[in-house]
């Protein structure tokens, strides 16, 4: 079943069982899927509704940041719930010797030896990690590994 169809179901659900949190968070991952749509003026295939959905993961991550070090606590309570719900729509992601094991891989098959090397590497790596671990952990293991 496609994710959207997914998210409408579960929509409903939350309607009957008057869950505000979860009705508000999918109908929040709704809109960002149809504004994709439009914007694309084509159905979205699973990659790129997973995109939209790591964005709007991303987005509630920043903003837990950003309200603990604002001292607003009832609003990082509400962001995690809705990162939760966001969450489960995702791929697991992998730990982080998951990816070391990959990225000593693709350094074995390109040969990369020094940091100048690292872009190289990373275009590969994101190519084949994509959605399932954030560029960020993925940059500071090649950069471990590439020193």
């Amino acid at each position: 079943m496609p994710l959207l169809d997914q998210i409408t179901e579960q929509i409903k659900q939350a309607m009957k069982d008057k869950d505000v949190t979860m009705l508000d968070t999918l109908r929040s991952l709704k809109t960002a899927l149809k504004n994709k749509q439009v914007e694309l003026m084509r159905d979205l295939d699973e990659g790129e509704a997973l995109q939209v959905i790591q964005r709007e993961a991303k987005t509630r991550r920043e903003s837990i940041e950003q309200f603990k070090d604002g001292g607003r606590e009832d609003l990082v309570a509400k962001e995690e719930a809705q990162l939760k719900i966001i969450d489960s729509f995702l791929p697991a992601e992998m730990s982080d010797a998951e990816i070391e094991d990959k990225a000593k891989a693709v350094i074995a098959e390109l040969g990369a030896s020094t940091k100048k090397e690292a872009g190289k590497v990373m275009s590969k790596l994101m190519a084949e990690l994509k959605g399932r671990a954030d560029g960020k952990r993925i940059n500071a293991i090649v950069g471990k590994l590439l020193n």
